[in-house]
């Protein structure tokens, strides 16, 4: 990237105009949302139970049933930290293992977003700490890991950190076995 200029901010959130070059030394220029990304947990209970959190999406105007997840709305902070922050606020729990799955992006054309996925367990309940009107909201629920993956291969599931946290979690899970 050569140049960035904002032209809207919002939140965490920037709308940017970029110039780039090509591999080829073309300049050219993008406009994007910048954003300082996300972490998602895939908390599974001892009986091999995930949390999942159903929880209102203004953009769609619907809930969503999802993995607890946040923003990486504090500066510097470690993306751990974070998911285990977002963990506790969201579902009320703390994992005694933390295993890290990997990120996804899943809107490359017009975010630089990224979503850092971890696997939580040994889970201990703590108390909620939500924030905002969507979260305020959130309902806390229950599925079988297993059937969680089902839920996606019907559409029940359909947010794209939660299928893929969800599917990596499983096959991790399942080769641990």
């Amino acid at each position: 990237m050569q140049a960035k200029k904002e032209l809207h901010s919002w939140g965490v959130w920037s709308l940017v105009e970029s110039t780039m070059a090509s591999s080829d030394g073309v300049l050219f220029e993008r406009t994007f949302v910048d954003s300082p990304g996300a972490v998602g947990a895939v908390a599974v209970t001892a009986n091999g139970d995930v949390v999942l959190v159903w929880q209102y999406r203004a953009p769609l105007d619907a809930m969503s049933l999802e993995i607890p997840a946040g923003m990486r709305d504090i500066d510097d902070e470690d993306i751990l930290l974070t998911a285990q922050r977002e963990l506790a606020e969201e579902a009320g729990f703390v994992a005694g293992k933390w295993e890290y799955l990997g990120k996804c992006v899943s809107a490359a054309g017009m975010s630089n977003a990224e979503v850092h996925l971890y696997l939580a367990q040994e889970l201990s309940s703590v108390a909620l700490d939500r924030h905002g009107p969507e979260e305020h909201e959130m309902q806390i629920c229950f599925v079988n890991l297993e059937e969680s993956i089902q839920m996606i291969e019907d559409g029940k599931i359909t947010d794209a950190k939660s299928v893929i946290a969800l599917m990596l979690a499983q096959r991790r899970i399942s080769k641990g076995k």
